[in-house]
């Protein structure tokens, strides 16, 4: 009895000191911190243990070559396990490797298919890769209003470019009425969150006054922010309003930009 007493202790020391009792809460902050090995080293076990969210975050890791060497063959099959278990982040990703062919032969139909599992989840990122799929026309009949269907999802869980994306598409009338008020609306939130293409865009709606007052000052304010960040044509958009302000407005619009900060 004694001896059985013994291994059954050596056992529950064993199992409590086991790698898959690792917190997964200390990866994350390891993470955060950038030390990416130590994340790597934290999330092992509990991945091993088959915790989905962990072996998520391993396959992260090997795509971006955090920590680790870039695996895309490694980064699929934990991604595999995640996504087995419903992990709407593991099926996004294995829609990107099949969509770009990483690691796999590209797939266009499975890349879908993953995509549309995470989507039907609310997973913002693969919602707004639909809407992209269907504007663009990628392995699919172009569809401007089945793309505005997806983007619509992703932006109303406030995911920035799919706002930005929604708004052109109200702006120019394509898969929707065209509606100035809500691209504004859409530009607008985007921009808030430090979107820079939707600060240039807002930019231009504030010069022309379309879906809000015209506002010269705002739309400096905005051409100034995107410029800082070299948005496209943003340079020509922050001359053009300049030459309906005067130096005391300009320097009023400057103020606000240098003040203005990001909105989580």
């Amino acid at each position: 009895m004694r001896g059985l007493r013994a291994s059954l202790g050596a056992l529950l020391v064993a199992a409590m000191a086991s790698p898959a009792a690792a917190d997964f809460d200390a990866g994350a902050a390891a993470y955060a911190a950038g030390d990416y090995a130590a994340a790597f080293e934290e999330w092992r076990a509990p991945a091993a243990a088959g915790e989905a969210e962990a072996q998520f975050a391993l396959g992260n890791l090997y795509v971006n070559a955090e920590g680790v060497k870039q695996d895309f063959d490694e980064a699929r099959a934990w991604f595999e396990k995640a996504a087995a278990q419903g992990h709407a982040g593991g099926q996004y990703q294995l829609g990107l490797q099949h969509e770009h062919g990483w690691g796999v032969e590209a797939d266009m139909a499975e890349a879908m298919r993953w995509y549309r599992l995470a989507a039907g989840q609310g997973y913002a990122s693969a919602q707004y890769y639909l809407g992209l799929i269907y504007a663009k026309g990628r392995g699919v009949a172009p569809d401007a209003a089945e793309a505005a269907g997806w983007y619509r999802k992703a932006a109303d869980q406030g995911f920035a470019e799919a706002e930005h994306n929604l708004a052109v598409l109200y702006f120019k009338g394509e898969g929707v009425a065209e509606d100035y008020n809500e691209a504004a609306r859409l530009y607008q939130s985007a921009a808030e969150k430090g979107y820079i293409d939707a600060q240039n865009n807002l930019a231009g709606m504030y010069a022309l006054g379309l879906g809000v007052e015209q506002d010269f000052v705002t739309a400096y304010m905005w051409a100034t922010l995107a410029a800082a960040q070299d948005a496209q044509n943003a340079e020509e958009n922050l001359a053009r309003i300049a030459e309906r302000l005067s130096a005391e407005q300009i320097a009023e619009a400057e103020r606000l930009a240098a003040e203005w900060k990001p909105r989580k």
